[in-house]
């Protein structure tokens, strides 16, 4: 019999029949390999003679109860999680260098291990010693937390199977080598390799497993992408050093929301909490400015105020700078050839910046109607008044367009003692008192509504 035979992109994990030197699902160049298949219909397989055995089936209506999640003690980390750990949950965290993974994770440890879960940290870029001392700065030495430094991966497993763990953290799976893989460790077969060993073993053992990932300077996970679609969680500690704020993401989550997120402050004792980072956020700003905008977010469950800053500069060069912080460059472009193409207004002639205050980092197109705010207050250098939230959505067309979850970026606003909203029509009446919502149609009308008085 032939053996049948599949080719593998190391980078998305998308097999084809055929060797070819870019990917087509993913378009990385060099990443196909070719890998043994199996053969269909009678048992039997390119790894041998030996028929399998037969995979136990259940069906979907059950009376098994639920996994029982354990908290942390970490309210914005169990936010994140979904509402805490899992059993045999596999997290993949990753960050830029410095941002703060390690202290995260270790007073995490701490958490977990006070709360009665065995803890094991394995560390394989510091010794034991560095990660004593780190952990007596956080106060957390006398947390029943056991230290290892090892990156071999056979070590690692036989210390897990002999320890029997309830949660492991690996710091971090580039570190981590196989030796029935000869390639560099940090290469992407040593990192695919681990990362499997190591999810499949927590799997059939009931051990929660955090791996912690490099990136890029794209900021994507270092290594093949295959290696989140092994894990049930993939979270992204973000912030900038110029700012003390966190912001733990959650962009995968098998047991919980994604786009979830969890607010932190690094402080010289490690990572604090912030039970409400829409004042945190709004606490530097001072009295209303040109360009000053309050933007009425919703970060996956958690309604969020931030300021996004504008400023608009007359430019004598022949080609205009388009400078973005915390926003899509690609959007803001789109919403500039709308103000141009629909109101008339010109930005030939003028730089534009866009910032969003506290190292906070805006995705959802919500924000379109607090950005065209911005801009246009900082190019007409007219403050909006004060107490006022922005928020809606901006289509090619000009038209306004409602968003979702509007009377919760309402009650939040209201709660921080915001009195006034620009926003969208909406199709049922929004019930918040005290709070007056100025509704538009169209982004001309909510130029000359605004901007000239009209």
């Amino acid at each position: 019999m032939i053996k049948s035979k599949s080719f593998f992109c190391s980078d998305c994990g998308n097999s084809t029949s055929k060797w070819s030197g870019r990917c087509e699902a993913c378009g990385a160049w060099n990443s196909i390999s070719e890998q043994g298949g199996l053969s269909s219909g009678t048992g039997k397989s390119s790894l041998g003679n030996k028929k399998g055995a037969k995979v136990k089936l259940t069906n979907l209506a059950t009376d098994e109860p639920s996994p029982k999640r354990t908290n942390s003690g970490i309210n914005e980390l169990d936010r994140v999680l979904g509402g805490g750990l899992v059993p045999a949950m596999a997290i993949l965290v990753g960050g830029d260098p410095g941002i703060g993974k390690s202290t995260l994770l270790l007073q995490a440890a701490g958490s977990f291990a006070n709360n009665g879960l065995e803890t094991l940290y394995i560390s394989g870029e510091e010794a034991s010693g560095q990660i004593r001392m780190r952990a007596k700065r956080l106060g957390l030495n006398e947390a029943p937390v056991r230290l290892g430094a090892e990156t071999n991966l056979r070590n690692i497993l036989t210390t897990m199977a002999e320890e029997k763990p309830n949660l492991v953290i690996i710091d971090s799976i580039q570190t981590i080598w196989a030796d029935t893989v000869e390639s560099a460790p940090g290469s992407v077969s040593q990192v695919r390799a681990a990362a499997h060993e190591l999810t499949n073993f927590g799997k059939r053992n009931g051990i929660s497993v955090v791996l912690v990932g490099h990136v890029t300077k794209d900021g994507q996970i270092a290594g093949p992408r295959v290696i989140e679609h092994m894990v049930d969680t993939v979270l992204y500690f973000e912030g900038e050093r110029g700012h003390q704020f966190r912001i733990l993401r959650a962009v995968k989550n098998r047991f919980g929301p994604a786009d979830e997120i969890g607010v932190f402050e690094m402080t010289g004792k490690g990572l604090s909490e912030v039970a409400n980072p829409s004042a945190l956020f709004l606490s530097e700003r001072g009295k209303p400015s040109p360009g000053s905008i309050v933007f009425a977010g919703i970060e996956g469950t958690r309604p969020l105020l931030v300021e996004l800053q504008a400023l608009v500069a007359p430019t004598p060069h022949s080609q205009p700078r388009r400078a973005v912080i915390g926003w899509d460059n690609a959007r803001l472009a789109m919403i500039l050839a709308v103000l141009e193409s629909r109101c008339n207004i010109p930005f030939t002639g003028h730089d534009v910046y866009l910032n969003v205050a506290g190292g906070m980092k805006i995705s959802e197109p919500a924000a379109d109607l607090a950005v065209a705010t911005a801009i246009l207050s900082a190019l007409y250098n007219i403050s909006l008044p004060a107490h006022t939230v922005v928020y809606g959505e901006i289509s090619l067309s000009g038209a306004v367009r409602p968003v979702n979850q509007a009377e919760n970026r309402l009650k939040e606003a209201r709660k921080l003692g915001f009195s006034k909203a620009i926003a969208p029509r909406h199709e049922k009446q929004i019930d918040v008192k005290d709070i007056a919502v100025a509704k538009t149609d169209d982004l001309m009308s909510f130029v000359l509504d605004v901007f000239e008085g009209k």
